[in-house]
């Protein structure tokens, strides 16, 4: 099986124990993470190669990060050096009616002076059949921009699937790039997309079109996301395949968690789960992103089942602390067969 490689920014997460507020803590837990690492380890714990392509300060912190990346078998030999310090972002976590706060301190990081030409893209691909990478990476700087933008065009040329999420973040793009036409240019590239009705308002003023009827209690969030993946792929005919997870918030603590595919013709919707009490939320979309290229890899004639796949890992990535998904195929069929009783392996 040719490679999957995964491109962005690797940060220490620092978190107060428990649920306590940033104000109340004298201790954080440290974790390492980024939404393409993440990916790229629920890959490696699926038996997918995969290469993760960043940039690390070459001190003790980027060590430390490199080690935690390499553990998992991720190949790494693509990994730039230097800068002077490593990303890091403050989470707090939410509970009950309180929503999880993030703060992110990633300027002047590694990754940030990134510079176009630093990566043999070319060498990076020579091995690979697919490249995903975030709308985080572009929005982090200028140069991060110019460096994604440089992997996508290398990659179509080569023949490699190219995916995207495209990861709105409203607190990023602080640098002052203009984000449409940034963000426009690198998705002609791809071929699958993964997205939120936010974040395509937001990167390309495109807003669901689907018609609303008055008696309704809530939106029809098929519907609408059915109609702003129909003006993606107009506007952006290179795409061929439009996917979302549907989250419904009850509170901090409980979630409902679904998806959907959409090539233009024929849409799959998976079965919703119910999530409570959640462990730790952040990268539920990165897991559900590393389940759907696994899905697509090993299931390619089964969208249905890719999609199944995709919205159970992530399901199950709600119950683990930290950034990545740890969990092994065995354990996504068994939740995709209907096991959720969480019994007791023995």
């Amino acid at each position: 099986m040719k490679k999957v490689v995964t491109f962005g920014e690797v940060m220490l997460r620092l978190s107060p124990p428990g649920f306590l507020r940033f104000s109340q803590t004298n201790t954080f837990d440290a974790v390492y993470g980024g939404a393409e690492s993440n990916v790229a380890i629920s890959l490696a714990n699926f038996g997918i190669p995969v290469d993760f392509v960043t940039r690390l300060p070459k001190n003790e912190i980027g060590e430390a990060a490199l080690q935690e990346i390499r553990k998992y078998g991720i190949g790494t030999e693509h990994i730039q050096y230097g800068g002077n310090r490593l990303g890091i972002y403050f989470l707090e976590n939410g509970a009950i009616a309180r929503g999880s706060n993030v703060v992110y301190d990633r300027s002047g990081s590694a990754m940030a002076d990134i510079k176009l030409g630093m990566i043999d893209w070319k060498k990076v691909f020579e091995k690979a059949g697919w490249f995903h990478w975030t709308g985080i990476t572009p929005a982090i700087s200028q140069g991060a921009a110019d460096a994604c933008l440089e992997g996508v065009k290398i990659a179509k040329k080569m023949g490699l699937t190219v995916s995207c999420d495209l990861n709105y973040r409203s607190k990023l793009w602080a640098y002052g790039g203009d984000i449409q036409s940034i963000m426009s240019e690198l998705i002609t590239h791809c071929d699958i997309v993964l997205c939120h009705e936010k974040d395509v308002e937001v990167y390309f003023n495109i807003k669901s079109q689907a018609p609303k009827n008055s008696k309704d209690v809530k939106p029809d969030r098929v519907k609408d996301f059915i109609s702003v993946s129909d003006q993606l792929m107009e506007r952006f005919p290179n795409i061929n395949k439009v996917i979302t997870s549907l989250r419904g918030s009850i509170s901090a603590s409980h979630n409902t968690w679904q998806g959907i595919s959409y090539d233009g013709f024929k849409k799959h919707v998976s079965e919703e789960f119910q999530i409570t009490p959640i462990v730790d939320r952040v990268g539920g979309g990165d897991a559900f992103m590393g389940g759907y290229i696994y899905g697509l890899l090993t299931w390619p004639e089964d969208e249905q089942k890719a999609l199944d796949f995709a919205v159970a890992a992530s399901c199950l990535k709600h119950t683990i602390k930290g950034d990545a998904n740890l969990v092994s195929v065995a354990e996504v069929e068994k939740l995709m067969g209907g096991d959720t009783s969480g019994k007791v392996s023995r």
